[in-house]
């Protein structure tokens, strides 16, 4: 067996950071989340560099912002220094690690270089060793079509833009019609499973990214844990038979919301249909039961895949790390899911769960820094002692061993999320979104509107917009200096994003 250390990311897609039994969330059990969390750090200001797919995995991999990568959106345009980056996979690869991932990836160019094996959702990605492919040997292909068109409309296959149909299902919630050993979550971790007991014996050490789907739409859990909510009212939450907690924003003013979440809220998205639920509160109750079904059923994958590892004997020698790629409304500010168009500023679609655990290694303990998964990439390398590769560019991120190890302060003043529209600065205190100009002259222009700056402190919830505000003058000011300092650091290469304007 190596003394190299395992690296297992586990990873999801829409998990809302507040939505974890560790983060004493009123209706959700996560104990095998809550587990890692406790044996090791949980990071309770840590955020994503996009509060949208590709970019933020990216981002994740590469350890370099999506300015820099020239990758703002989920069409998968590359740019020349996406296809030259040297991503982890691949430095663990080089490091001799036999390197791995099972379920989603949604990477492109250089970003997905590296791995040994792959195991995809999506036959598009890796046709003859996919989901799809599985569910159509056994039979199953009706149902997973029923589950997948509770959004789209059709099957997995040739999905159409959601904007331009109905749904089928309100809010695409629908229990599951698949058998709970043929969902995407359970393929994922039974992949994982199988390349674990595989690396048992092996003196090769592991670089494994499993990856799940959920809790992103379409919001369609196995049946047995959608039955664990009471979705027939609102109530006080912890208990099961007690109702689900309403989401303390849900009435916020449709006005005072960013242009495109205002449209969604009024109707304007009819995959949603927001106008409707905010007039019948039954189908906010649905989704969010369906939401805290699929955080609980990914949280027993995970208790799943932590026994493999004890029963293998290779817990002790694996830094496990989960985090997801953005968060979900989850019923705040009146939305759902992240509704990545014309913002990138609030709390819920831009903190993220963050767990560390390497047993007997890192000290438990939470951490109330302000992290970033761009800091992921030199983490990584510096705990398994892997010197980076020579590339174009460093990684951009801090490295957070120092502070895990012995909790020396991470030194970061001020965080950054930023997509084409929107970039924020984020403090321990304020949050600043400033509108970008558009990145083409067709594309929407928000500024308009008003950059977005909030007091955490005195209104967590980020109902109370304060830009403008004589009081909170020297602050904005200082938060506009941040930016502009971020800016002049980070080198920007876009195809169809300008470099970042510099702001006043």
């Amino acid at each position: 067996m190596s003394t190299s250390p395992n690296i297992l990311i586990l990873f999801s897609d829409q998990h809302q950071a507040a939505a974890l039994g560790c983060e004493n969330h009123p209706d959700l059990l996560t104990p095998n989340l809550d587990r890692l969390a406790a044996s090791g750090a949980r990071f309770s200001r840590a955020y994503c560099q996009d509060g949208i797919c590709l970019p933020s995995r990216c981002s994740f991999f590469s350890g370099l912002y999506p300015r820099t990568l020239g990758c703002h959106g989920n069409t998968g345009r590359s740019s020349t220094i996406q296809n030259d980056v040297v991503n982890l996979p691949l430095v663990f690869q080089r490091a001799g690690y036999r390197t791995a991932a099972f379920g989603k990836r949604h990477l492109t160019g250089g970003c997905d270089a590296g791995w040994d094996i792959k195991a995809s959702h999506f036959i598009s990605e890796s046709a003859g060793e996919s989901y799809p492919a599985w569910i159509e040997k056994h039979g199953l292909s009706d149902a997973l079509d029923s589950d997948w068109s509770a959004e789209f409309g059709r099957g997995m296959e040739g999905t159409p833009r959601h904007e331009t149909f109905m749904p089928i299902a309100p809010f695409s919630v629908r229990e599951s019609q698949l058998p709970a050993h043929a969902t995407m979550e359970a393929w994922t971790k039974q992949k994982t499973v199988d390349f674990l007991r595989a690396q048992k014996n092996s003196p090769q050490p592991f670089f494994c990214f499993s990856s799940f789907y959920r809790p992103h739409q379409p919001y369609t859990p196995q049946p047995s844990f959608y039955a664990r909510f009471d979705r027939s009212k609102w109530g006080a939450g912890r208990l099961r038979d007690d109702g689900i907690a309403r989401p303390p924003s849900l009435d916020q003013p449709a006005a005072e919301l960013p242009p495109i979440l205002r449209e969604w809220r009024n109707g304007s998205n009819r995959v949603w249909c927001l106008d409707d639920a905010h007039k019948d509160e039954q189908l906010f109750r649905d989704y969010l039961a369906a939401y805290y079904a699929l955080v609980e059923e990914i949280d027993t994958h995970v208790g799943d895949i932590i026994k493999c590892l004890e029963e293998t004997g290779q817990l002790d020698n694996t830094l496990i790390l989960y985090t997801a790629d953005h968060g979900d409304f989850v019923g705040r500010h009146g939305m759902v899911e992240k509704c990545c168009g014309g913002h990138n500023v609030y709390e819920e679609t831009l903190r993220v769960p963050l767990l560390l655990s390497w047993q007997g290694r890192l000290p438990a303990t939470v951490s109330g820094e302000l992290v970033e998964l761009v800091d992921i990439y030199p983490t990584l390398l510096e705990l398994s002692g892997i010197p980076a590769l020579s590339a174009k560019y460093a990684p951009q991120g801090i490295s957070l061993a120092a502070h895990l190890r012995d909790g020396a302060p991470v030194g970061r003043r001020y965080a950054i999320s930023g997509q084409r529209e929107q970039i924020s600065v984020i403090t321990r205190q304020y949050k600043l979104g400033v509108w970008q100009p558009p990145a083409i002259p067709s594309a929407r222009d928000f500024r308009a509107f008003g950059d977005m700056l909030f007091d955490r402190e005195r209104d967590p919830l980020e109902l109370r917009n304060l830009c403008g505000s004589p009081d909170y003058h020297n602050i904005e000011s200082q938060l506009r200096a941040h930016l502009r300092e971020w800016q002049d650091r980070i080198p920007a290469n876009s195809p169809d994003l300008p470099p970042a304007p510099r702001t006043a």
